[in-house]
């Protein structure tokens, strides 16, 4: 028996990458699954596959930088299912760019998805968690606490969701709700073969060495172990332990690192 059997989890960003896994994965462990995102045809097929394990699938088209879009997709999955036990705000983009060169609307773009995606999603489904005694999860990033050159925009969006996740969580406690801040290292995911205009890139290879690379069902795994036990913190990959170990700890190290780092491989950016 799946330690979720009987709950029904939202999952944002659910088309692709790290949000379809996660559905899997909650999908494996018992649970019913919403699955939120903007690509229908690619959200028919992750709901196939939540459907495969023996497990009620409810995908809805749903846009997290509009307002009013989060809302009517909880409705609708309050209807279709009845309930609300786990939240999981996933969804989320990547622009980078040097920060003289990038705009004010590149900022507004990044904070759109990333923080008030975020916001929206808690905020729709907040009272249905505080009735279930359930769970909330916010995907952030180990950017937030190692900021490379070109990612200071990306990195301020984490920062800004890492706060939000640690105040509610101390908000939440005393009734019941536990949250989960997920700091990903490098996951297997769309995230770094998507330009600053949404479009895949030319070469579609990721720029990242790929021994450096989780599969994405290896880290939903412990994404999920870490919400089931209300860990208010939860850090995947062993790079992503020792970035952020090193963030908070040696800072100046890690600045010497990275520039280091840039003058022997120049990072390339969009922007």
């Amino acid at each position: 028996m799946g330690r979720f059997l009987g709950q029904t989890v939202i999952v944002t960003g659910a088309s692709a990458g790290i949000g379809a896994a996660l559905c899997r994965r909650f999908a494996a462990e018992g649970a019913d699954v919403a699955l939120l995102a903007r690509r229908k045809d690619a959200l028919d097929s992750v709901a196939s596959d939540v459907r495969a394990l023996g497990r009620q699938a409810f995908p809805f088209e749903c846009d997290v930088t509009r307002d009013g879009d989060v809302e009517r997709a909880v409705e609708a999955v309050r209807n279709a299912a009845g309930r609300i036990d786990v939240v999981v705000a996933n969804a989320g983009i990547g622009i980078t760019g040097a920060f003289a060169k990038l705009e004010l609307d590149d900022f507004r773009r990044q904070f759109e998805t990333n923080v008030f995606g975020v916001l929206r999603t808690i905020r729709a489904t907040l009272g249905d968690v505080e009735r279930s005694r359930g769970r909330i999860a916010i995907i952030g990033s180990v950017a937030s606490h190692v900021v490379a050159p070109g990612t200071i925009n990306y990195s301020m969006s984490k920062a800004a969701v890492a706060a939000l996740a640690q105040g509610l969580e101390l908000e939440l406690a005393p009734k019941g709700v536990g949250v989960t801040l997920i700091l990903p290292g490098f996951v297997e995911s769309e995230i770094r073969l998507i330009d600053n205009k949404g479009h895949l890139r030319e070469n579609g290879k990721d720029p990242i060495p790929q021994f450096l690379v989780m599969p994405t069902d290896e880290a939903a795994a412990q994404m999920v172990d870490g919400i089931w036990r209300r860990k208010p913190e939860c850090i995947v990959t062993m790079h992503g332990k020792l970035g952020v170990f090193l963030g908070r700890h040696t800072p100046r190290l890690v600045a010497s690192v990275v520039r280091a780092a840039q003058r022997v491989s120049p990072v390339k950016f969009d922007k």
